[in-house]
This record gives C-alpha cells, structure tokens and sequence, in this order.
C-alpha cells in the first residue's frame, strides 16, 4: 500500500516538475528583459535538477543523482556569471 501511495507521490511531482519547468522556459523566451530570463534560466535549473532527483528516486538508479550534482556546479556558475554580467557588464576582467 505504501508503496503504491509513494510511486503516485513521485510521478504527481514528476509532472508538477515538468510543467513548472516549461513555465519557466516560456518566461526565458518571453521575458520582457534580462533580469526576467536570468531569473527564469536559474528556476529552470533547478526544476530540471529536482526532476532528475525525482526521476532517479523512482527508476531507483544513482545515475540521476550524479548528473543532478553536475547540473547543479554548472547551474551556480551560470547564474553567477549572469549576475555578473547583467551588473557590471562583463564577465571577466
């Protein structure tokens, strides 16, 4: 039974995921300026990442959780490469 109420709990947030991520996609595409994208790129991320997570909890495989990692590492950098960017208008000095 219990098992049963889990495995619906994890494709419930699965689809909850899924459809915050292609919200946050349509803001990337449709955001009025760069602040909005940079915003809506970093909640994508991390729907995308907390889909993995969810995935990799109901397949059962440790493969998703080292790719989560990765996409996390990569996801901070971004969002602070944009910061910075969109504050000082460069990236590197």
């Amino acid at each position: 039974m219990s098992a049963t109420i889990l495995s619906l709990a994890l494709v419930y947030a699965q689809v909850a995921l899924a459809v915050a991520a292609l919200i946050c996609a349509a803001r990337l595409i449709h955001g009025p300026r760069a602040q909005d994208r940079v915003l809506a790129a970093d909640s994508l991320y991390a729907c995308t990442l907390l889909l993995f997570i969810v995935s990799g909890m109901r397949m059962g495989t440790g493969f998703f959780f080292e790719a989560a990692v990765v996409m996390a590492a990569m996801g901070f950098i971004t969002s602070v490469a944009l910061a910075k960017f969109l504050f000082r208008g460069e990236v590197i000095e």
